[in-house]
Formats: C-alpha cells, structure tokens, sequence
C-alpha cells in the first residue's frame, strides 16, 4: 500500500455535492492498494499514521502524533498514486491493484483504524471517501507537512 499523507488543520472530501467525510486538524490519508497488499500492509500502515510523531509540541519540535494531539483521520482512496509517468505523456496506473482487489483492502483499513481510533482516549474521528467516485478533496495543508510512505515489501 502507498499512502500520501498531509497533515491539516482541516479536510472535507464531497462527492455530487454532499460531504462524504471531514474532519479537523488531524490526518488526511491518500491511499492507494496495489496488486501485493494485503490485511498485513494495511495494519502495518494503521500503526504507522496513529504513532507517526509530525505534530508539534510545546517546544515547536515535531514530537507528537494525531493520537497525542486528538486528531482525526480522513481516508480518501486514490490509485493514481500508484501511476507511472516515466514515460511517455500519459500515466500508467498498471501497478494499481484492479478495484475488485483495492475496494476490500480500503475498506478494511478504515474499519481497522476505526477500531484503532476508539481505543485512543480520546477517541479520534474517523472520516472516510466513496471508493471509485469523483470526489473533491478540500484541505487546508498545516505546515505544510506531506509524506509519502509505503508498506513494507514482502
């Protein structure tokens, strides 16, 4: 799985006009499955975004995680972050797992850091998109901070 994650002071994502997802400050996770992921790499990158120190601390250092700061964590799939634009003019999205394989494993990773979140005291919000829809991702990008990580190669 690859993951390009912002952290934001804010974040909504709309599909036909309605707000699917939002939270406040927190997390606002762009994920993509490729065709090698499974269940393993989802809850490696579950951990990893919930303990992952970018937020600041007293000091202004970057010490702190959302589950320290009580944020939130909005999902939005996103396979183009698997495209390949080497070559040639057009991206290829050929390394994106087929969506019959991706929708499952997106929608385990929301209900694994759902579980997850409501273990933090406090509980963190949790947002998710619509897997496959034309979405609008509004974000105000704090920092501006952006990662990109991906799961561990088997």
């Amino acid at each position: 799985m690859r993951v390009l994650l912002q952290r934001v002071t804010s974040a909504r994502v709309e599909v036909a006009g309605e707000i699917a997802g939002a939270i406040d400050h927190g997390l606002l996770v762009f994920l993509a499955v490729l065709p090698f992921d499974d269940e393993r790499d989802a809850d490696w990158l579950i951990d990893k975004l919930l303990n992952l120190r970018i937020f600041s601390d007293a000091d202004g250092k970057m010490n702190l995680s959302v589950v320290d700061v009580g944020g939130g964590v909005l999902t939005v799939s996103q396979f183009t972050l698997a495209g390949d634009a080497r070559r040639g003019r057009r991206p290829s999205f050929t390394a994106a797992a087929p969506p019959a394989q991706a929708e499952p494993l997106y929608e385990y990773f929301v209900d694994r850091l759902l579980v997850a979140a409501t273990r933090c005291s406090p509980a963190l919000a949790v947002a998710k998109g619509v897997f496959g829809a034309d979405m609008q991702v509004h974000l105000i990008n704090d920092g501006p901070v952006t990662l990109l990580i991906d799961s561990p190669q088997k």
